[in-house]
């Protein structure tokens, strides 16, 4: 079936300090309309701006994801919107009194707990996901970076980490599925190296940090004097290191709680695409910078791909089916059989070719001073090649046929006229149960994008 976009069944709101501003900040997450994405509101500033959660308005990585206009900024945005896009929401309209995203305990957890705890909302407008179509990656080299998305079929991320930490050591991380985020990713918080603190804390960069909201490596045991240096920085009498080598602030809520929390932030960052993707993404040693420019990477991608197929016809190749196959396949018989040749077929994805010409018997009347083909028949003509798909999951499929429920947000783009080559593609949405199919159709010519809708069909036994 279609998925459908997401949203908040109700408002949250959230208190809490920035963690390099320290400003005190309220911050209310409310239900938003279809298609309206991730935005932020100043309600702070004087007309109460908004900005779009994108990574074209990405202007600071040095210490967190930071967004910007020019003329007012969000900063420390990628765990709210980690937990927004790992809980499955895609619409929502996030006010906030002042420049930076309350850090909470460093982590999402709190923000997942409750997202959960109003739920989420479908909304009566599909859910737009781009299929990752070539390897895609950011490096950068000098520091061991490297970031790549592979294609696939769902969206998974794994990460490892290499500081050469002794006590780190090499970190693995992995998310195979999104639905794993809440429980797996979410309560992992943000780690910082002891021998970064107090520069930090001495170039006010950290206003907001304290030893509830980071976990902190401790790399060699320190001098008696800088223990006494943190102790009155952070107003604690007790600090001490532990024999695993972290502040005994807090302990582990995973032995690789850093790698974790490595791929929340890829999360957050990568959902500043502002579309859902499928990909694998692979990486090593990842930042807020790299996490950044590679989403910018992709969403260019995005705008070059819009209306074009990932397949392309070459008629030099040997077609999976030629007419006389497809014959034996379909009851359509002449002048109603709309496909001419099968080039890809596997187990959810069909492509088939129709040679328009001028010859077609629906040309005489429709028009015969400006020749269309109708709409209706390429719609027809996706069914057949649908009609394919769903047959070849049955042993015997002349025995069968495939009888068209439904079709729904179907869409005509571009004119098809004679000496067009339509190609169509279609891609089961959901897995084929008690003979019920659903397809996303689109047709092409020249490889862009002419038609396309969702359709619905049940495969029957012929009496």
């Amino acid at each position: 079936m279609t998925c459908k976009q997401k949203t908040l069944k109700a408002p949250l709101t959230f208190c809490g300090k920035g963690l390099h501003t320290g400003v005190g900040v309220t911050m209310r997450v409310n239900p938003a309309g279809p298609d309206h994405g991730i935005k932020f509101k100043r309600t702070d500033l004087e007309g109460q701006p908004e900005i779009e959660a994108l990574a074209d308005y990405v202007i600071d990585t040095s210490r967190g994801t930071t967004i910007g206009n020019g003329t007012f900024k969000i900063s420390t945005i990628e765990h709210v919107m980690a937990a927004l896009w790992g809980s499955g929401v895609d619409n929502a309209l996030i006010e906030i009194d002042g420049p930076e995203v309350p850090i909470m305990d460093g982590s999402a957890r709190e923000y997942v707990a409750r997202i959960a705890e109003v739920g989420v909302e479908e909304q009566d407008a599909e859910l737009k996901v781009y299929r990752v179509s070539e390897k895609t990656t950011f490096s950068i080299p000098e520091k061991g970076v490297s970031l790549t998305i592979y294609p696939d079929e769902k969206f998974s991320v794994s990460v490892h980490i290499d500081y050469n930490s002794k006590v780190l050591g090499n970190q693995y991380a992995v998310l195979d599925d999104l639905s794993q985020f809440p429980e797996a990713v979410a309560p992992c918080r943000t780690f910082v190296f002891m021998h970064e603190l107090e520069p930090l804390i001495k170039l006010n960069l950290i206003k907001g940090g304290d030893l509830d909201n980071a976990i902190v490596v401790v790399e060699k045991a320190p001098e008696a004097s800088e223990m006494e240096r943190l102790s009155e920085l952070f107003g604690r009498k007790d600090i001490k290191v532990t024999s695993s080598g972290y502040l005994n602030n807090l302990e582990l809520r995973f032995t690789n709680e850093p790698a974790r929390h490595k791929l929340l932030d890829i999360v957050g960052d990568l959902a500043l695409i502002g579309t859902r993707i499928q990909g694998r993404v692979v990486a090593t040693r990842p930042g807020h910078q790299a996490n950044t420019e590679l989403a910018k990477i992709v969403k260019k991608n995005i705008r070059r791909d819009v209306g074009k197929s990932r397949f392309t016809y070459d008629p030099t190749v040997p077609p999976v089916y030629d007419i006389n196959q497809i014959r034996k396949i379909l009851p359509h018989r002449p002048p109603f059989l709309l496909v001419d040749k099968i080039i890809h077929l596997d187990s959810t994805t069909v492509v088939g070719i129709k040679n328009v010409t001028m010859n077609e018997p629906f040309f005489v009347g429709h028009f015969p001073e400006e020749p269309v083909m109708p709409g209706v028949l390429i719609v027809e003509a996706m069914a057949q090649c649908g009609g394919i798909l769903a047959l070849s999951t049955v042993p015997d499929p002349e025995h069968y046929s495939t009888y068209f429920l439904r079709i729904d947000g179907v869409r005509f783009k571009h004119k098809v006229v004679p000496g067009d080559t339509l190609m169509f593609e279609l891609t089961l949405t959901a897995p084929i149960r008690r003979g019920m199919v659903y397809m996303d159709a689109k047709a092409y010519v020249g490889g862009q994008l002419t038609t396309e809708g969702q359709l619905m069909a049940q495969i029957a036994k012929n009496k």
